[in-house]
This record gives C-alpha cells, sequence and structure tokens, in this order.
C-alpha cells in the first residue's frame, strides 16, 4: 500500500470533500520538465551527482585494471637524470640575474640620457621648432640602441639556456623546467624594455603623461629604474612590467603553507598518474604508429585523453592556484585573477582569453594591441599571436624532448579556424549556441589537442633514445 499519509489534512473550519475518487488531478494544461516550452527549467543536480558517481566508479575499474595488468610501475630511484643535468640546470638559473642585472644597466643608461634630454628642453634658449624635432629625432635613435640591446641580452640569455638544453640536458623534465623558465624571463625582458619605453615618451612629453594610468604616479618614471623595482618584476607572477602594482597589506603564512601544500600533493599525484597511468599507454601505442593502424590508434587516442585530462586539470590546479598564489602572497601582489571560468568557454577563443591571464596580458598588451594600433586588422593581429605563441609552444616542448616536431606549433595555428568557426556560436540568442560551442571546445581539448601532441613527442622520443627509466633500458 502506498502511504499518503503526507496528504494534507482539511483546515479546521472547513467541510471536508465528500467525493474524493472524483478530485481533478489534471486541472489545467501543463508540459513535461524536460520539454522546451517547460514554464520552469528543472535541476539536474541530481544527473550530476549520478555522473560524478559513474567517473569515480569507471576510473576506480581502470585503477584495479592496471594494477593486475602492469602491477606497481612507481619507483623513486628509476628515472635516467645525470648529475650533468642537474648541474647544468643550476648554472643557466643563476645565469638569470646576470641578465636581468644587464637590463637594468641598459635602462639606466636610457633614464639618465632621458633626464639630459629634459633638461635641454627645459633651457631658456629652446627653440620649439627646431630643438623639438633634434630631440624627436634623437629618442628614436636612442629607442633603436636601446632596442637592439635588450633584445640581445634577452635573446642570448634565451638561446644558451635552448642550446644547452637541446644538446646536453637529456632529462625531459629538468630541460623543461629550465626552458620554461628561460622563455618567462625572456617575456618579461620584453615588456619591461617595451613599458620603460612609453614611460620615458611619456617623461619627455609631459602632456601625453596625463594619459598614463593613476597607479603609475606612485612610482613615475625614471624613480621605477632601480634593482629592486626590476627584482619585484622578476618574481611577481605576471609577465607585463608595471613601475606599481596592487599590493596586499602582509603575508599570510598560513595560506602560504596551504597552498605549497596543494602544490605538493599535486605534484606527487601527476608523479604517480604519469608513472602508473600515463606511460603504459604510451608505451602500448608505440607500435600501432608504427604500423598505422588507425582504428588502434584513435582508440588508444581516447584511453590516453582520460588519464592526459585528469593529470592536466590536476596541473593547471597546482599551477595556477596553488604556486601562483602562494608566490603572489609571499610578494604581496594584489591582482591575482591569473585565469576565470575557462572550463565554460562557449567557444574556443573564450578559452584561450580566460585559462591562462598572464599570458593573455602578455600578448594582446604587447603584440595584438601595438599592431591594431598601427592600423593592421584584428584577424591579422590575432595571427600574428598564435604565430607568436606556435613558436613558444614548439620551444618548450620540442627543445626539452630533443625533437623540433613541429606538432605544436601546428596545434597552435589549427587554433585560428576553430576560434573562427566557434565565434559565431558565442553570440548566438539562446544557451543552445553557447552549449556546442563549450562541447566543441572540450572534445577538441580532450580528444585532439592534448593526446594527439603528447603521443607524437612521446614516439619520436623512444624512438630516438628509448625510455627514461633504467628499469625498462636494463
Amino acid at each position: 500500500m502506498e502511504n499518503f499519509s503526507r496528504e494534507p489534512a482539511p483546515a479546521k473550519g472547513k467541510t471536508p470533500v465528500k467525493y474524493t475518487h472524483v478530485a481533478a488531478v489534471h486541472p489545467r494544461q501543463r508540459t513535461s520538465c524536460l520539454s522546451h516550452d517547460s514554464e520552469h527549467s528543472p535541476s539536474f543536480l541530481g544527473f550530476r551527482n549520478l555522473m560524478v558517481i559513474v567517473l569515480v566508479v569507471m576510473n576506480l575499474r581502470l585503477v584495479v585494471e592496471n594494477f593486475m595488468k602492469y602491477g606497481v610501475l612507481i619507483c623513486i630511484g628509476c628515472h635516467d637524470y645525470r648529475r650533468i643535468d642537474i648541474l647544468l640546470s643550476t648554472m643557466l638559473y643563476a645565469l638569470v640575474p646576470c641578465h636581468l642585472f644587464v637590463a637594468y644597466i641598459i635602462e639606466l643608461g636610457a633614464a639618465q640620457h632621458a633626464k639630459g634630454a629634459l633638461g635641454r628642453l627645459k633651457r631658456s634658449d629652446y627653440d620649439p621648432n627646431h630643438d623639438l624635432f633634434e630631440e624627436s629625432r634623437a629618442f628614436q635613435a636612442t629607442w633603436y640602441t636601446i632596442a637592439w640591446a635588450h633584445g640581445i641580452n634577452a635573446t642570448f640569455c634565451l638561446l644558451v639556456t635552448t642550446y644547452v638544453v637541446y644538446y646536453h640536458i637529456h632529462h625531459p623534465m629538468i630541460g623543461s623546467i629550465c626552458q620554461v623558465h628561460a622563455i618567462i624571463v625572456w617575456l618579461k625582458n620584453c615588456s619591461y624594455a617595451f613599458t620603460n619605453r612609453d614611460l620615458r615618451h611619456a617623461y619627455l612629453n609631459p602632456p601625453s603623461a596625463a594619459t598614463l594610468p593613476e597607479i603609475y604616479s606612485q612610482c613615475p618614471y625614471p624613480r621605477n629604474v632601480t634593482i629592486s623595482n626590476l627584482a619585484y618584476f622578476w618574481w611577481a607572477p605576471t609577465l607585463v612590467y608595471q613601475p606599481v602594482y596592487p599590493r596586499s597589506p602582509s603575508i599570510r603564512w598560513l595560506f602560504v603553507a596551504k597552498r605549497l601544500a596543494e602544490c605538493f600533493a599535486l605534484s606527487m599525484f601527476i608523479w604517480l598518474a604519469s608513472a602508473q597511468y600515463a606511460a603504459p599507454v604510451l608505451r602500448n601505442s608505440l607500435d600501432k604508429i608504427k604500423t598505422l593502424d588507425v582504428a588502434s590508434i584513435i582508440e588508444r587516442l581516447m584511453k590516453l585523453s582520460t588519464i592526459s585530462l585528469i593529470i592536466w586539470l590536476a596541473g593547471f590546479f597546482a599551477v595556477f592556484q596553488s604556486v601562483l598564489n602562494a608566490l603572489a602572497e609571499l610578494m604581496r601582489f594584489g591582482d591575482r585573477e591569473f585565469y576565470t571560468d575557462w572550463w565554460n568557454s562557449p567557444s574556443v577563443g573564450t578559452y584561450w582569453r580566460t585559462w591562462n591571464k598572464p599570458v593573455y596580458h602578455f600578448m594582446r598588451r604587447h603584440i595584438y594591441s601595438p599592431l591594431v594600433g598601427r592600423g593592421f586588422s584584428g584577424g591579422f593581429a590575432s595571427t600574428m599571436v598564435f604565430v607568436f605563441s606556435g613558436l613558444l609552444h614548439e620551444l618548450l616542448v620540442g627543445i626539452p624532448t630533443h625533437n623540433i616536431l613541429g606538432v605544436a606549433f601546428v596545434g597552435m595555428m589549427v587554433q585560428l579556424p576553430m576560434i573562427y568557426f566557434t565565434a559565431p556560436l558565442e553570440k548566438m540568442q539562446g544557451i543552445n549556441g553557447r552549449v556546442v560551442g563549450n562541447c566543441i571546445f572540450w572534445i577538441s581539448f580532450c580528444l585532439v589537442g592534448q593526446p594527439l601532441a603528447a603521443l607524437m613527442y612521446f614516439f619520436a622520443w623512444q624512438a630516438k633514445y628509448g625510455s627514461v627509466s633504467r628499469l625498462e633500458k636494463g
């Protein structure tokens, strides 16, 4: 018997209904809750819980299957890193302050030259018709000299690191750390030079100084050209130079400890997942690639997509939430919007604008906006941004793995037609276009992008060197 005890009892003072079997259970026109013309959108919280449970159960099954098939593959002392790798990586890191000091010396000389030029402009015998033209020419000539000096200094740092990593550092992880640091410092050097160039121009043209951001008035040019100011920028979690940044009032050491603990735990998880799950899938794919078994390759890509996505998400949280927030707290860096909700991206373009804000800000400020300001179209400027980003991705992946395949570069260039294709979906009325765009983003991200690139570079590494594990070599 069904329990109808929850039916409301007749209110006091009212006559009870005598004919209960004739109650109108269909009193008005109504629609199914999943229909498009439903008055209220239902909650899908239960389905979300179901999906989480299904994902957990499926991955637990894969964990059990993996241990039954391969046993424990985790080995702390099995990686084939060499003492020379550690020594060279330490030397490369120690060389960075030298290049930053050179950048400071270059800007210090430029600041002294700007002070002299401003003094000449304030002379009583100043002729605006002649001297202003001469000072403008002198400024351009000085900027070309400074730009060349900065370019040689920053590029020399990047080239030295690239050469040493490619030819002398064997282990790809150690090489990747060195290469990432070199690229970050190179980008910071470029931003430092470009920003000080504009600040110097505003310094020599006081009417133009009014257009500078108000926050810059706390440290006007050339007072920002100091060792401490540049050292802060080196460690600050940003690629864009400013004389002044918003600062937090104090350091919360407990906050720092929590973020570092998160980073350590996620790093261990990434290492375990890579060694125990990703590596066997990659190794089992080698024969299929050699024989060009397309069906098997697609099956391996789909199998690899799950673990690669989990590893990438863990790495994203470790870097952008844990490491950058811990560094920002130590530096009292106030602007901590390192990412926004990229997982809801309704288009591929939105993803690239939201998942990595430090790089996005650099590209927009120093590449996209200057090109548009010089009369180039937004499409051309975007293409140049992705060409530049593709080259950096190839340096970041191809150099540490000692295989310049062009896969990372091509992967970045493929984003352009995908951005063009998914942009209209973002602007469509209603939610359907955004849902379709988000699905396209996730499919391209999970099944095509990362797994395919990982498979190609792993195959090239194995063909050239074999494994980085001593056990497999033995």
